[in-house]
């Protein structure tokens, strides 16, 4: 199978500023301080990675990287709102307030007693410190839309790979061997499918082919770089793009196993739908800019094991069914940590949310109205209307607790005397 040659003899194609699109009118300011500073003191700088795929795209960066010749002290010293980090790999941050431009030292592919470079028995790099130049340097990146460099010296672009040609095409293709890749870094499968579901690209045959059966590997990454990397699929905008394809490439069992387990049972397509329409409302709220949180996420994917289980162990030790769903919900979050990291300032909201839906089914008297000043009232009704869209509580419930915010504090007091009334009435007749 064909794969983009690691170690070619040619240079780069080197596109003239006239004969591309990219504008300095569409870099960060601050980026091209970095930029133009470096190239004043002497050294080699480029814009490099997403930055330049998305302008190519015509898509706003989120952030911009610079890509040097110089090293992390050598930065450090240009920069005095520079700070060093990384132990895998060495890298200077410059920070300008909120904004922060990432520098990276060109890194070497070579081997030789000046290579810092560590592998484990599967192949991942656990360390990564060797300095070397772009031609090296090009061979360390994961994708070719990754791989562009655009020079401050000239305002051209340097294309070692297929770059351009895969931009143009809307393909994502790996550099290098793909198996030998993935093994480098599983996360790069997760990063497939990020970039894949972000650009609408199609994964090159090549590069999509061995995902399947080193997905496994996922198994020895951190729990907690798997979280950020969850945080990166479903909170940019493209969740539900993100979702479909952890299922086509059986990825999800390792990021919520519960979850993977959950929809192999799903015969109706109830959880299914459940979890897609969650993950809609999550897309829209970021292509919005409203805010989004790890709570409400991690709720979409675990509500159904949390039922499961807490309807297995309500039976099985005489318990409540509140009582249940929050024993569940412990239980289950610590298992969760085994795969994906989950902050307890995330996960304690998250149980009040679900615990509120058990509590929705109540109207009556100044316990269910007190539900209305609960700080997590605006997230659990959400949840509530994403259950009721999918049938699983009747449209009736979630439309009286949406009716029932509109009304004066006077007139809610009454809507909940009046729940209690009818509620009286109907034990009466019984």
């Amino acid at each position: 199978m064909n794969y983009t040659d690691p170690h070619p003899q040619s240079g780069p194609k080197i596109i003239p500023r006239p004969e591309h699109a990219l504008s300095r009118a569409d870099i960060s300011n601050n980026a091209l301080k970095v930029l133009y500073r470096l190239k004043k003191a002497g050294y080699q700088a480029f814009l490099v990675g997403g930055g330049v795929r998305d302008l190519l795209l015509k898509i706003n960066p989120k952030d911009f990287d610079v890509v040097t010749d110089a090293l992390p002290d050598e930065v450090r010293a240009l920069f005095r709102n520079c700070r060093l980090i990384g132990k895998r790999f060495r890298l200077a941050h410059v920070h300008f307030g909120r904004e922060v431009i990432e520098v990276v030292t060109f890194r070497s592919s070579a081997d030789g007693i000046k290579n810092e470079r560590k592998h484990s028995d599967t192949g991942r790099i656990i360390r990564d410190n060797s300095y070397g130049t772009i031609s090296e340097d090009i061979w360390r990146r994961d994708f070719t839309v990754n791989a562009l460099y655009y020079n401050i010296a000239d305002f051209s672009i340097w294309d070692y790979t297929s770059g351009l040609q895969d931009i143009a095409s809307r393909t994502l293709r790996l550099i290098g061997d793909p198996k030998t890749r993935y093994r480098e870094d599983p996360v790069r499968m997760l990063r497939a499918i990020r970039f894949a579901s972000k650009l609408n690209f199609q994964i090159a045959r090549e590069s999509s082919f061995p995902i399947r059966n080193l997905g496994v590997l996922l198994k020895d990454v951190p729990p907690a770089r798997l979280y950020d990397e969850t945080l990166k699929l479903f909170h940019a905008g493209h969740s539900v793009n993100s979702f479909e394809k952890l299922l086509e490439f059986d990825l999800l069992k390792y990021l919520f196993p519960h979850t993977a387990a959950s929809l192999k049972s799903d015969k109706n397509g109830n959880i299914l739908r459940f979890i897609r329409k969650g993950l809609e409302n999550t897309d829209k709220r970021v292509q919005v800019g409203e805010p989004v949180t790890p709570m409400f996420l991690y709720a979409i994917f675990l509500w159904q094991p949390i039922l499961d289980y807490a309807k297995k162990i309500r039976a099985e030790e005489k318990l409540s069914q509140i009582e249940a769903l929050l024993n569940a919900s412990d239980d289950l979050v610590a298992e969760q940590q085994n795969h994906t990291s989950y902050p307890r300032r995330f996960s304690t909201p998250m149980k009040d949310v679900l615990a509120m839906q058990l509590r929705f089914e109540h109207r009556r008297g100044a316990r269910a109205h007190r539900l209305l000043g609960n700080r997590r009232f605006r997230a659990a009704y959400d949840f509530l209307l994403i259950r009721a869209a999918c049938g699983e509580v009747d449209q009736e419930l979630a439309d009286w607790w949406t009716n029932v915010q509109t009304l004066t504090p006077v007139e809610q007091r009454k809507a909940f005397s009046l729940q209690s009334k009818r509620s009286n009435r109907h034990h009466s007749a019984n």
